[in-house]
């Protein structure tokens, strides 16, 4: 289990994570997510005693890292897949670490098989891409067979084989009791892989809580409905109370109401709906939105290009003709990522 209790650390009169508390248990995949410059580099580095605290702490198994006997036993982490004598090749790093700790040359083997870096193991690192490079940090990770896991933007420069692969890694650590910690900015990825989040900004802890609890912040209770009687639905909708907006040539987006409602209404009415999904909001979405004050480096916005839809109010009597709404392996075999 991984510990961090009121977590404060100042350069100079810069506050890089202000004053935050999470556990990361064992069991479960934890995605760490935030900006760019949120600190959340800083606090694993915290983990790792490559840092020291200006306050508070951080916990490895209930001990700050230097007290560990077996530091690469207790925890593994990759935080920077450069971090390598560029002269040496994959295989001999990895032995040069397994010597520190007692590891025999066999984990070092396994690790190399795990990773998919056999054929490549003998190649000096300053030859690695980056893909490569980040399969090397993970294995290295992996050496002392830790129950703690930190993983400092694994996906960088994989392939897609290589990111599903990391994706099934960090499920198949956790269910074999470990605990796991991942960041990324891929969301799309880390909805597929974290069980819980912890989300920072600037420093602050802004979210701590399961993935399901999460996307529950964003839930506007919307479902979208789609039928060949749209018009005959969108007049009891409207005799209804509900309100709606039009969606494409067949669909009506409507809101505050239960799609089982929605569904009896429709059978009640003798109209048939070919399509009846509630909205849900994406990690993505409720991430954008609890973030955007909190970003580091803000880009330029980009005006999309306008669509005359009459009028833009969700109101229940909008005319519907002519709406253009858009609706809304444990195993790894490629080193070769560039």
């Amino acid at each position: 289990m991984l510990e961090v209790r009121n977590l404060t650390k100042n350069y100079g009169p810069k506050t890089a994570v202000n004053d935050i508390s999470f556990t990361v248990p064992n069991g479960r995949v934890t995605g760490f997510l935030g900006p760019n410059g949120a600190g959340k580099s800083t606090t694993m580095r915290m983990l790792v005693g490559l840092e020291n605290p200006s306050k508070g702490s951080a916990l490895v198994d209930g001990q700050t890292y230097r007290s560990l006997k077996s530091p690469l036993t207790s925890v593994g982490a990759l935080l920077d897949a450069k971090a390598m004598h560029p002269g040496r090749n994959g295989a001999a790093h990895l032995r040069s670490l397994a010597l520190t700790h007692g590891i025999p040359k066999t984990r070092v083997d396994e690790v190399i098989e795990m990773t998919g870096l056999a054929a490549v193991s003998k190649k000096k690192v300053k030859g690695f891409s980056l893909g490569m490079g980040q399969r090397m940090g993970i294995a290295a990770a992996l050496l002392g067979d830790p129950q703690n896991v930190i993983l400092d933007e694994p996906v960088n420069g994989l392939d897609p084989e290589g990111v599903i692969w990391v994706r099934n890694l960090a499920r198949h650590l956790a269910s074999e009791g470990r605990a796991v910690l991942i960041s990324s900015h891929l969301m799309s990825e880390m909805s597929q892989t974290a069980d819980d989040l912890i989300v920072i900004g600037r420093g602050r802890l802004l979210a701590n809580c399961s993935m399901e609890d999460f996307l529950k912040i964003g839930d506007e209770n919307k479902v979208l409905v789609r039928t060949d009687a749209r018009e005959a639905f969108a007049a009891t909708l409207r005799g209804a109370g509900h309100i709606f907006t039009p969606v494409d040539t067949d669909g009506l987006m409507v809101e505050q109401v239960q799609a089982r409602d929605l569904a009896q209404l429709a059978a009640r009415t003798d109209v048939l709906l070919h399509e009846l999904t509630p909205q849900k909001s994406t990690l993505e979405q409720v991430y954008m939105n609890m973030t955007r004050d909190d970003v580091e480096y803000s880009s330029a916005s980009f005006d999309a290009p306008q669509q005359n839809l009459g009028t833009d109010a969700p109101v229940s009597s909008q005319p519907l003709a002519g709406a253009a709404t858009p609706s809304a392996p444990w195993s790894s075999t490629s080193a070769q990522e560039n």
